[in-house]
């Protein structure tokens, strides 16, 4: 069966490059606006999704509300649920007020009969929660191997491709932080959303690290709540939204994920070390590699004596950031809880930290200074061009 699907998927002769045409892709609105930025305007009709995250963190109930959207504008959609049972489902979907009778349930987890119904039913939309459990019969090995879900989820995208249906395929993260083993989905799917943050906090990131139809590294916010996920429309507020100006080693940053600029909190925390061990250097948000050399530039560069301290540092509300335009912004703060003074009230720090103890501008310099005075900071310490002295920034604060 598998092999038929790939077969027609083949392209039979070589083309000129030049005689290929370009058909503009149908987005549909799904009424999630989040959703909509994530995918570059809408949902593209045809398309492949992987949605990913650890279990519990909200997968299916976000796929659940994308089918309730869908279906009130008339669209069929398939939901294959291989964890739940129908009752289950249906009452998450009473929960979050998703009933609609162009839903169709199925709990199934053989791979045939998944698509004996798919071509049956020819659906608008097919979900998939989870393709760990599904399993196609011919292999000897269980569900949830590397090979059940390479094989799975390969010919459910192929599928999708021939028929022209919008699948999504709902994949859990392991400990090791890879979705049923070694990555081994995301080459076969157009788009790839990653769910962040901890499971038993009220919010959620939704991250988009690979779109063949828009831009990349765009996220939305979400907050769980007895109806379901509601959609965070300003992510600045959301991430400052317990920001506290008076306390040292706090320090407020501007960046930019995929096109969109918004503030984010940094906290640090330089305590002595105790005993004769090795100071500890932790981090949650950034890259744990820049911290130590943030650290060493500190040390080198203005004489700071941090190989004497613990050095912890946290970028608040569970995401995780890899822009170097927050450098700046974890110097500032890490300076500011070894010396026990907060920074003034109404400062934003924008800027890449150089080896050389110097601070450079970064991208979309412009648009990261517009988030920061609608939002209400007055006061933006950033390179407008070329490079500023790190150790004069601290002067000027202090």
């Amino acid at each position: 069966m598998a092999t038929s699907i790939r077969q027609s998927m083949s392209s039979s002769e070589p083309v000129p490059i030049t005689d290929v045409e370009i058909e503009e892709a149908e987005r549909v609105k799904t009424g999630i606006g989040g959703l909509d930025s994530l995918f570059g305007g809408g949902l593209v009709h045809g398309s492949v999704l992987l949605l990913g995250g650890e279990p519990g963190i909200g997968k299916s109930t976000l796929s659940l509300e994308l089918a309730s959207k869908l279906a009130n504008q008339g669209k069929k959609i398939l939901y294959v649920s291989g964890e739940e049972s129908l009752v289950q489902v249906k009452m998450r979907a009473e929960r979050i007020s998703a009933l609609s009778d162009n839903i169709l349930l199925m709990a199934e987890t053989n791979l045939d009969m998944i698509v004996n119904a798919i071509k049956k039913i020819d659906p608008y939309l097919v979900i998939v929660d989870s393709i760990q459990t599904v399993f196609l019969p011919e292999l000897q090995s269980s569900p949830g191997s590397v090979g059940q879900v390479r094989e799975c989820a390969g010919s459910l995208s192929f599928l999708a491709k021939d028929r022209g249906i919008t699948l999504i395929i709902i994949g859990h993260v392991t400990k090791e932080g890879t979705i049923g083993g070694p990555k081994t989905l995301e080459h076969l799917v157009d788009v790839v959303l990653y769910f962040e943050g901890q499971r038993f906090d009220d919010f959620r990131v939704l991250r988009a690290v690979k779109n063949r139809f828009g831009p990349t590294n765009e996220l939305a916010i979400f907050q769980m709540s007895s109806m379901g996920l509601l959609e965070v429309p300003n992510p600045s507020e959301f991430f400052l939204s317990q920001y506290s100006p008076d306390q040292p080693g706090v320090c407020i940053g501007a960046i930019i994920e995929g096109t969109r600029p918004f503030l984010v909190e940094v906290q640090a925390l330089v305590s002595p070390t105790s005993g004769f061990g090795a100071p500890l250097r932790r981090s949650q948000g950034i890259d744990p590699n820049r911290l130590p050399m943030l650290l060493a530039v500190l040390e080198k560069r203005l004489g700071y004596r941090l190989y004497e301290y613990d050095v912890f540092v946290n970028v608040m509300g569970g995401i995780k950031i890899k822009d170097p335009g927050l450098d700046l912004a974890v110097v500032l703060s890490i300076i500011s809880s070894l010396r026990s003074q907060p920074i003034p009230e109404g400062i934003v720090a924008i800027g890449e930290v150089g080896l050389i103890g110097d601070v450079r501008s970064v991208t979309m310099m412009e648009q990261r200074i517009k988030e920061a005075k609608r939002t209400g900071f007055k006061r933006i310490i950033a390179p407008e061009k070329g490079s500023l002295d790190l150790s004069g920034i601290i002067s000027e604060i202090w």
